[in-house]
């Protein structure tokens, strides 16, 4: 899409959305390295993520330029390790040491520019070979690190190899330091966020990370003196000079709206020393500004260039979003200078069905808008930096966020391990503090008792790295040291403002919703896998409901908190997967999704996220469903009718103030089987079996839901679950395509069982397959989904789906037609022989899996852990 007309449509959406809901295709900026590219900046970004050669293992030489590595599977990152199945929880997960090699030619058109690899992250400790040398190390799995090229001697037309050894097993010697068979979340391993080459001029805008200046680095936006009248917008810009001689530079700053409108323009001359950098700091007024929230997520852009004479020689774009965030005790937490209410939300792991950590861009950003869909107005990253598009998208979609320094449960006394913490909390606050989004710093380690002195330095820490008005504040448990008497908001849990010992910061909790029976079992309402079906998926939905009810409780100190977790996710310490999610780990909505959703306003207009009037039954009309019927809505009253209009009932959707907004609404004794049995045992009455309900608001309906039972299963029919997101030709792009069984009427049939046979023509390719349980795939609760990733071709797609084992009566097959759209970023990398199936079967290493085993009393030791850690933090006193 011609970059314009994106931004025009863009603006449009925002000023003008239809309905409440988001029309037609959208597609969001990537930034990179903290930037969206600026045309004619004289910046050049080039999609490195193709053409990797993986090794999964350790072997010798696979550095050297000579390494015969034609046996190699090719792949795009990001990319995981291994494919693991939809249900792999309990460290079945690889983790070990893998080989990554690429083979590139340094593009041509960089000549006289200073060219480097940047990783948006890769999983533990990672090792970079340059033609065959060894010349970088980084550990770590959850931020960028940058590889500059030119400093190892390479120019442009170069051929080059680069080796990436990476290795994903338990290190105690840095964070998070826990070993993963204690681990609530999953070591998944690889290169499995972006990799992008930047060229750049000799004289440039410095990277945020490594520039390592405190306060500085790159390109950093705050404000002042924010009202509905006016802003100050401050721009502070870092500028290295890297020739050999003095050069002066003229750095231009402008001010645009969300369509490119010029704001204010401000230049500023630097001169700089060979070797030195500087920064400038620039201010300039807004007038009337637009201010950010979440339900107006409005986005400034601060475009910064560098020029000799007329010629722009480096820049880019900033995305800025004006607001005033203020903790006003028991007062409450205040938006644009006005009482906000309750901030509700949940928290986020970066796991998917069967690629681990290795989401795509889109991904990241279909998961932020499923966030918004659902209402959440606040996500906490559980429990490390997230991508760098999932904190664009949270800008974009209006959801504050905590970002997390990287640890959980785990302290090594070990003064060094201390420090990688504020380490890695430096860089993520260097990394994400120009989003609106960001809204607290979380600098400690979760669950974990840690000392008084480690909680003090990583406070200073975030007033050193942010140290103007306005700046996101430090959060940390209220039991651990130090925080109750410094920090500036306090985890803690419904209730604790009304006790005598109360704090005097605003109090939020971290992690809601967990009813565990006990940590060992992890029995609970709150879990509900969607293949279990309609009560189970009932029953979470209505205990997520109480527990967010319980999020409105307070005197005014306590401003709201974060559900764990709203989607399915792989653990290490547990056989079973996180099943406490809003979605599943494929993204398919559960009752609980539903809830979530009606909790916000009826009159809620947004410009992306689904909002707006909506009713919903939780009900099958199946011979196994409840008697009574719970609708989940946002209006004033709810009418449901049975039986073409039979029967009907009326009933309030409560709003009760100190409770969640829009309370479920049950109707008593509404389904009997038998009664509806009694219509549809002939042929000619079976249409009136239907329950109809409507939201009626001032007396007006205003949305309606109709339900019927499935009757046998006829048919397979297919959707995509795009977000309204195309999916992108990049090789590594994928969306998820889902199966449905129904009836002749495309009523799903949620109790059929099938395997459904998938096949894909034209440019696309199927994630997975027997071995992991991806294709076929199992139906459950009526679906069955596939994931299709993209080739680096743009064009059509067809996905067809059967059911395993056909035959007359069996539901007839479907397809579904797509296309993809062109990559934004050129291709860096070459193309290469590929070995023949039986050379590869020759010379591939056995890479069998020697997983961790423990003894009985080894594994109750390290769970009596867990259970220690989560009874001192996990539950309420």
């Amino acid at each position: 899409m011609n970059k314009n007309l994106f931004l025009t449509l863009s603006a449009f959406l925002f000023l003008f959305p239809l309905s409440g809901k988001a029309t037609g295709t959208y597609r969001p900026e990537t930034s990179v390295a903290g930037f969206i590219q600026l045309p004619g900046s004289g910046r050049q970004v080039y999609d490195f993520n193709p053409g990797w050669r993986f090794f999964k293992g350790d072997i010798s030489g696979a550095e050297t330029v000579n390494f015969d590595d034609r046996s190699w599977e090719v792949v795009s990152t990001p990319h995981t390790v291994e494919l693991m199945p939809a249900e792999a929880s309990g460290c079945r997960n690889y983790q070990g040491p893998v080989w990554y090699r690429k083979h590139f030619v340094v593009p041509a058109e960089t000549k006289g520019q200073r060219v480097s690899i940047h990783f948006e992250a890769a999983m533990g400790k990672q090792i970079l070979y340059l033609n065959g040398k060894r010349i970088q190390e980084h550990i770590g799995g959850y931020l960028p690190f940058t590889l500059d090229l030119t400093t190892y001697g390479v120019q442009a037309g170069d051929s080059c190899l680069l080796a990436v050894f990476a290795d994903n097993s338990d290190d105690k010697s840095y964070p998070p330091g826990k070993r993963q068979y204690t681990l609530d979340f999953t070591y998944h391993g690889g290169i499995y966020r972006d990799v992008w080459m930047i060229a750049k001029s000799p004289i440039s805008i410095t990277d945020a990370i490594e520039s390592q200046t405190v306060a500085g680095g790159g390109v950093f936006v705050h404000f002042d003196q924010i009202s509905e009248k006016s802003a100050q917008v401050c721009v502070n810009t870092e500028v290295q000079n890297e020739n050999t001689r003095s050069e002066s530079v003229i750095v231009e700053t402008t001010l645009t709206d969300a369509d490119g409108k010029i704001i204010r323009r401000i230049s500023g001359k630097l001169s700089l020393q060979s070797g030195e950098k500087k920064i400038i700091r620039q201010q300039m007024e807004v007038k009337n500004p637009k201010l950010w929230s979440p339900d107006t997520p409005y986005l400034y852009r601060v475009q910064s260039r560098l020029k000799k004479g007329d010629q722009s020689i480096d820049g880019g774009i900033t995305r800025v979003g004006i607001r005033l965030a203020e903790f006003h005790g028991k007062d409450g937490f205040w938006l644009n200078g006005k009482p906000f209410g309750q901030l509700v939300g949940a928290n986020r792991h970066q796991d998917f069905a069967y690629v681990g950590n290795a989401l795509p861009n889109s991904q990241q950003w279909r998961d932020a808008k499923r966030l918004r869909d659902a209402g959440c107005t606040i996500i906490r990253t559980a429990h490390y930096p997230q991508d760098p598009s999932f904190m664009d998208a949270c800008d974009e979609l209006g959801l504050f966020v905590i970002v997390a320094t990287p640890g959980w449960q785990y302290w090594n006394k070990d003064l060094q391990f201390g420090e990688l913490v504020h380490r890695n909390t430096r860089e993520m606050i260097r990394r994400d503090r120009n989003h609106p989004s960001v809204l607290m710093w979380e600098p400690i380690l979760n669950e974990t008792r840690y000392p008084l002195d480690f909680a003090l330095k990583a406070l200073d820490i975030t007033k050193e790295e942010y140290p103007y008005p306005g700046r996101p504040v430090a959060a940390a448990d209220v039991h651990s040291a130090g925080v109750k008497e410094h920090y500036d908001v306090v985890y803690g849990w419904p209730g604790d403002d009304e006790k005598e010992d109360r704090p005097e910061q605003c109090i939020f909790t971290r992690e809601f919703g967990e009813n565990v029976d006990d940590w060992y079992a992890h029995n609970n309402d709150n879990r509900a896998s969607r293949s279990w079906g309609e009560h189970p998926l009932l029953v979470q939905a209505l205990s997520l409901a109480k527990s967010y009810d319980e999020m409105y409780r307070t005197t005014g100190l306590f401003i709201g908190g974060a559900q764990w977790h709203p989607f399915d996710h792989q653990r290490g310490y547990h056989p079973d997967p996180y099943w406490g999610g809003l979605y599943d780990a494929f993204r398919q909505k559960k009752y609980a999704y539903e809830m979530f959703r009606s909790q916000s306003s009826a009159s809620l207009r947004h410009p992306l996220a689904e909002c707006g009037p909506m009713v919903f039954v939780a009900h099958e009309m199946s011979q196994f469903s409840d008697k009574d019927v719970v609708v989940f809505s946002n209006c004033d009253s709810v009418r449901l009718s049975v039986y073409d209009g039979t029967k009907t009932w009326t009933k309030p959707v409560v709003h009760a103030k100190g409770h969640l907004p829009n309370a479920p609404v049950v109707f008593e004794n509404v389904w009997d089987f038998w009664e509806a049995r009694s219509y549809s045992y002939t042929q000619k009455n079976w249409q009136k079996v239907n329950m109809i309900v409507e939201g009626i608001i001032n007396g007006k309906v205003v949305c309606t839901q109709k339900k019927m039972p499935s009757r046998r299963s006829t048919k397979l029919r297919l959707y995509a679950d795009t977000g309204n997101v195309n999916l992108v030709a990049d090789g590594s792009d994928f969306i998820v395509v889902v199966a449905e069984v129904t009836d002749d009427n495309g009523n799903v049939r949620r109790l059929a069982k099938e395997n459904i046979v998938f096949t894909v023509e034209g440019e696309g390719d199927i994630i997975g397959d027997a071995t992991i349980g991806a294709n076929p795939r199992a139906v459950e609760f009526g679906s069955a989904p596939v994931l299709i990733r993209s080739t680096r071709k743009a064009g059509k797609i067809k996905v067809k789906a059967r059911v395993q084992f056909e035959g007359t009566q069996a539901p007839t097959a479907a397809e579904l037609e797509f296309e993809s759209v062109p990559a934004e970023f050129p291709f860096c990398y070459e193309e290469r022989e590929i070995a023949s199936a039986a050379v590869r079967t020759r010379l591939q290493k056995d890479t069998t899996d020697k997983k961790i085993q423990l003894t009985e009393e080894e594994r109750q030791k390290v769970l009596d852990e867990v259970e220690r850690q989560q009874t001192e933090f996990g539950t309420k006193e």
